[in-house]
């Protein structure tokens, strides 16, 4: 185990920066984001941070390909899927359990995302237990260790003025071995507090899939506004679109996030949509992350870390729906 004086983080930063573009929880204009560690900035580990960096493995653009097109000739030219190394610094345990999902939709079921498995293969994590949960925090529910993150290459506790570090893969142990700042040591992990609100997603996935015609969509749908906030800030949602620009003779096709609840989502070329209303768009997000995704995959799309919750303009509270939805009778 390694010790870090938090005086001595910059010095840390600076030589991860020395070899790889270091991420880490910055605070600009109240909102704690991760940021490219330039040197200079004052990092933020006291709260999560509102965005979750999954944008550094799966960006909100990304263009794929370039063209040029005159008259009858077009030259197509693929943008490689190449990623220089990027280490995350202070990524809670609820993100690090979100890549694992991430892993299962673009790296699993006989395809793999070129740009997604480049960035992933590249990046190394250190990830920062929590020594006690945001009110909407619910990350135990779901089972995330909040003082350990399966996944990490280095795990982090925060011991007052210092904090301890400890690798948990090679990579992880190569990267302490050269990093600045550090001292041997050792220090007794924080135990860690205890969630507010707990949910129970046990058997959901079964009750739900007798439940896609349920009055309860119609009443859950109302107060919705359609914002996509939860989607955006959540670090499990994945959905994109593709889309081209095109500027003279010349173009790229990229892709983009998307959101399942936006009208547009579903909107097909024709002008049919499969999800018209307020009411199928809210019923799909939540069958998606509760019944879809671990019919698929075997675990619920949700890592607990209360993000909607807290941004959520009319209150949509996945946990009161989590628990509406074991409570509500359905007729066999």
């Amino acid at each position: 185990m390694k010790i870090l004086n938090k005086q001595k983080l910059k010095d840390l930063l600076n030589s991860l920066a020395a070899d790889a573009t270091v991420y880490a929880p910055v605070k600009q204009d109240g909102v704690i984001r991760f940021q490219a560690w330039n040197g200079d900035q004052e990092i933020d580990l006291t709260d999560n941070a509102l965005l979750p960096p999954k944008d550094l493995l799966f960006p909100q653009t990304e263009v794929m390909y370039k063209y040029t097109a005159n008259g009858m000739r077009a030259e197509i030219t693929e943008v490689a899927a190449t990623a220089e190394k990027q280490v995350i610094f202070g990524m809670r345990p609820c993100d690090v359990k979100s890549l694992s999902m991430m892993d299962d939709v673009f790296l699993t079921k006989g395809y793999e995302d070129d740009y997604y498995k480049s960035k992933r293969e590249n990046t190394v994590i250190i990830s920062l237990g929590c020594n006690e949960p945001a009110p909407t925090c619910f990350c135990s529910s779901m089972g995330v260790d909040m003082t350990e993150a399966e996944g990490a290459d280095v795990m982090m506790f925060d011991l007052g003025d210092k904090l301890a570090l400890e690798a948990k893969t090679e990579i992880g142990e190569n990267l302490l071995a050269s990093a600045s700042g550090l001292e041997d040591g050792s220090a007794d992990k924080p135990a860690g507090g205890q969630c507010q609100l707990k949910v129970e997603p046990d058997g959901l996935a079964e009750k739900l899939a007798k439940m896609f015609e349920h009055p309860y969509w119609e009443e859950l749908c109302r107060k919705c506004l359609g914002c996509g906030a939860c989607t955006y800030l959540c670090p499990t949602c994945h959905c994109f679109d593709i889309r081209r620009k095109n500027i003279g003779e010349k173009g790229f096709q990229f892709r983009c996030w998307d959101s399942c609840m936006f009208s547009e989502y579903t909107r097909m070329a024709g002008g049919h949509n499969p999800r018209p209303s307020k009411k199928e768009r809210v019923r799909n997000r939540f069958l998606h992350k509760l019944q879809y995704f671990p019919e698929r995959y075997g675990k619920v799309a949700c890592v607990g870390c209360g993000r909607c919750l807290a941004k959520c303009p009319v209150n949509m509270d996945i946990t009161r729906i989590i628990k509406e939805l074991g409570e509500v009778a359905i007729n066999e």
